[in-house]
């Protein structure tokens, strides 16, 4: 399969007035066509700041490097504002967390949708609104033609959220970007929500990105899991492996809050993580992780590299493979 979409090292830095916040600490990944890709982690660790900075969204004062940030055969960093303009929305499109704030109160959902495929694809009025009604009933709403006329107050949150997949999917991109989707809304829209997107990146081979902070999200959907950490990816792998034998205690942590069908009963307290987030302004050394970890060591000060083996399987921590294992199902874990 060809990758769509590859970064090495990304780095955000935004000034502060305590110093400089390193938001995002040399995160790498790919993402091949196709492909679902699931980004999890706390609030705050970067996730959104990474989908930003793919997209060049990025706040005014914000800061983006990158030894590579390719998407399509495209260096993003070189691209100037007009091929930027050109590629987002078209080739590379994003749905972001919170429909009611993204959608525009003043103008028609039709108008709304039809919009970016005016620009980018220089059709006709016609041919835009055709394509939009298509994609309406393909997301599941009906009376499509009708609800063209309508304004996003008039909507409910989750069909809110249905046209602004649609708007995604106007021109036909090669990746979505999904910031945390399903974030305001019910469970059983969720879950209606998150079958969507599967169907609808199955059907027109899309790359995938979701942003998420649910594990159980993550477990239906992903390929890969990227698992983030004050600003850094602390494991990367399969969904089969960072599920099924993860490797970073962080992860573990996170996995531990879940509560699993048949096991936990009702009323069980779920599993926590300890401490609090350090803070990213200023020089940063070492793991991350030491103040919360129930295994830390003197030597975590100074350790801060990915390990990987032989399946690809990364995580960034001094425990080797072995003893990570060995220790997974201790309660001192975290």
């Amino acid at each position: 399969m060809s990758k769509v979409l590859e970064v090495e090292n990304l780095r955000v830095d935004i000034p502060v007035a305590g110093g400089v916040l390193h938001a995002v600490r040399g995160v790498s990944f790919s993402l091949e066509k196709g492909e679902t890709l699931c980004i999890v982690g706390e609030s705050g660790c970067g996730k959104s700041l990474t989908s930003l900075a793919l997209m060049g969204l990025l706040p005014r004062a914000a800061r983006r490097t990158a030894d590579k940030l390719i998407f399509d055969g495209i260096d993003l960093q070189s691209a100037s504002r007009r091929q930027m303009q050109t590629i987002r929305g078209d080739r590379l499109s994003m749905i972001f967390q919170e429909p009611m704030t993204s959608l525009n109160p003043a103008y028609t959902i039709g108008d709304q949708l039809m919009e970016a495929m005016l620009w980018h694809k220089r059709v006709s009025r016609a041919e835009a609104r055709e394509r939009a009604i298509f994609l309406l009933e393909k997301v599941g709403i009906t009376g499509a033609a009708k609800r063209l006329g309508q304004y996003p107050h008039q909507l409910s949150g989750g069909l809110r959220q249905r046209v602004m997949i649609a708007m995604s999917l106007m021109c036909g991109p090669a990746v979505i970007i999904a910031d945390e989707p399903t974030t305001a809304l019910d469970v059983t829209i969720q879950a209606q929500i998150l079958l969507l997107l599967s169907e609808l990146q199955a059907e027109f081979g899309m790359g995938l990105v979701l942003i998420t902070h649910d594990l159980g999200v993550v477990a239906r959907i992903a390929d890969r899991v990227l698992v983030m950490y004050a600003g850094q990816v602390v494991e990367n792998g399969s969904a089969r492996q960072v599920f099924g034998a993860p490797l970073h205690p962080y992860t573990r942590g996170l996995l531990r809050c879940m509560p699993i069908p048949g096991r936990t009963r009702p009323g069980e307290r779920l599993g926590s993580i300890p401490g609090i987030v350090p803070s990213l302004i200023g020089e940063i050394r070492g793991c991350a992780f030491r103040d919360r970890c129930g295994h830390a060591r003197s030597a975590c000060a100074d350790f801060d590299r990915l390990r990987h083996n032989e399946t690809g399987h990364e995580w960034r921590c001094i425990m080797d493979e072995a003893e990570s294992l060995s220790r997974a199902d201790e309660l001192e874990d975290v």
